[in-house]
């Protein structure tokens, strides 16, 4: 046995090179003691990244997600860590179906490694066509599927446009909104790889417009001979990502607002002092820190985010807002997790129009159980709490296109059960009983992870008005 003592470091750089992401490193504590430095906890140093399957994707931007450098020495087993670090935060840019990081060669001490990428399809001219409701439960049931409450038109996404995980979006919307709508997001534009820029420009009319709310649902006025509601938007904002998972955004933007006389005499708190037109600046900073195995569905890790906003400069629009989200997940098991989410958020000075006063219920801050009501305030938030197991994870295979993107596609099945608590504070609630009061509800569901990070949930969900239900929700990177 001791003659073959000299022959270990070989024996285990050979068993990396078999399987590529150093699985057998688990034998490595068999080594007998009296050995003079465990293979283990000797240093290797970084030599070449080799990147391969990139046709479109710049290798810097590859190379930057990657925790490792040229000339860095590394333990064998803080390279296990190390080669899983990479290829989660590869998939977690969106630009890949697939990643492999292992170890290509050694020469030596010396350690050279391969990262290996499957590209997804970037570019998507597609029709449009979608509810302009908070959620589907919403349009189909208390809206009987009206094909008026929908828009339709056409959308051109490109991901990755240049090669620079840069995105570029244009929306010709008609139907419920009259719309044109432009975005350019580009990660970086400096040769250090730190700073970026995004630019959004909006601009649309419709024929209906939410004026009130009124036993906490929105209530609406439609008028199909002329439009009651015209708007523009505009937004610049500057990026900063130092390292890996924070990114810093600075921007400023413009709106306009203008809405008929009717609103104004329906609702004379809509805007401001009974106005029908209103026009703001806004300067705003917004912080992202993703640390999760996967950003659209995080079973492990954590997230946050930090939104202050400060909307008008005068007393026709004076707002100071601040926003605060975060997540954690963890593993109880392979295949089970517990995730808690929390949301809260004010708006200063607390006398608002209307127009400022949304809270929970739009977009993606809402309470699971009260999908068809929304909750209008000043202050609060929610804590939410999920178990989910993992079910089933299969592949169905599609045959091959000519780039040979994607010839499977993965599923990933969850059973949940969850819970919600939350609070909304309103000084003038008017005719709206939800807003000052502590809210609670429950329930159990199946979400559906699969390409292109689509979710599908379906939920179904208690609350403690005695109200049950079936609710749909989709996620997706559309």
């Amino acid at each position: 046995m001791s003659k073959l003592k000299k022959y270990y470091p070989a024996l285990i750089l050979a068993l990396l090179i078999c399987n590529g992401l150093c699985a057998q490193l688990a034998s490595l504590t068999d080594m007998p003691a009296d050995t003079s430095v465990a293979p283990s906890a000797a240093k290797y140093i970084i030599g070449n990244i080799f990147i391969t399957g990139n046709k479109k994707t710049r290798d810097p931007i590859i190379l930057r997600e990657i925790p490792v450098r040229t000339g860095d020495a590394y333990s064998l087993s803080d390279l296990v860590k190390k080669f899983e670090d990479a290829r989660r935060q590869l998939m977690n840019t969106t630009l890949f179906h697939s990643v492999l990081v292992a170890a290509k060669g050694f020469r030596g001490n010396v350690i050279d490694i391969d990262v290996s990428v499957k590209e997804r399809w970037y570019l998507f001219p597609l029709p449009y066509f979608k509810p302009v409701d908070r959620n589907l439960n919403q349009w189909l049931v208390e809206q009987k599927a009206s094909l008026s409450r929908v828009n339709y038109g056409a959308k051109l996404l490109y991901n990755n446009a240049t090669g620079n995980n840069d995105k570029l979006r244009l929306w010709l919307v008609s139907g419920y909104t009259k719309q044109l709508s432009l975005g350019y997001d580009r990660l970086y534009i400096d040769k250090a790889m730190k700073w970026g820029m995004r630019f959004n420009f909006a601009m649309g009319k419709n024929r209906e417009l939410n004026y009130n709310t009124i036993d906490d649902k929105q209530v609406f006025l439609k008028d199909n001979d002329r439009y009651v509601r015209s708007f523009v938007n505009t937004q610049a904002e500057l990026t900063y990502r130092r390292a890996i998972n924070t990114r810093h955004s600075i921007g400023v933007g413009y709106t306009s607002e203008e809405v008929e006389d009717t609103i104004v005499q329906l609702n004379p708190s809509y805007f401001k002092a009974g106005r029908n037109r209103l026009r703001f600046p806004e300067i705003y900073y917004n912080m992202t820190y993703y640390n999760v195995d996967y950003i659209p569905y995080p079973t492990k890790g954590y997230a946050a985010n930090i939104m202050l906003r400060k909307s008008g400069i005068n007393r026709t629009n004076n707002l100071w807002q601040l926003q605060l989200k975060g997540l954690g997940s963890w593993h109880l098991s392979p295949k089970s997790f517990l995730s808690l989410s929390a949301f809260a958020g004010i708006k200063a000075p607390f006398k608002q129009p209307y127009f400022n006063t949304r809270f929970l219920g739009y977009g993606d801050v809402f309470m699971q159980g009260y999908e068809y009501y929304v909750i209008d305030g000043v202050a609060g938030g929610y804590l939410k709490a999920t178990f989910a197991r993992e079910f089933l994870n299969f592949s169905i295979r599609i045959p091959k296109n000519k780039r040979g993107t994607a010839d499977m596609i993965p599923f990933r099945v969850y059973g949940k059960l969850y819970g919600n608590s939350g609070y909304v504070h309103n000084p003038q609630p008017g005719e709206n009983a939800l807003s000052n009061t502590l809210l609670h509800s429950a329930g159990i569901g199946i979400d559906i992870v699969t390409f292109y990070d689509v979710i599908l949930r379906f939920e179904y969900s208690f609350n403690q008005l005695g109200q049950n239900g079936l609710y749909l929700h989709r996620k997706s990177i559309f």
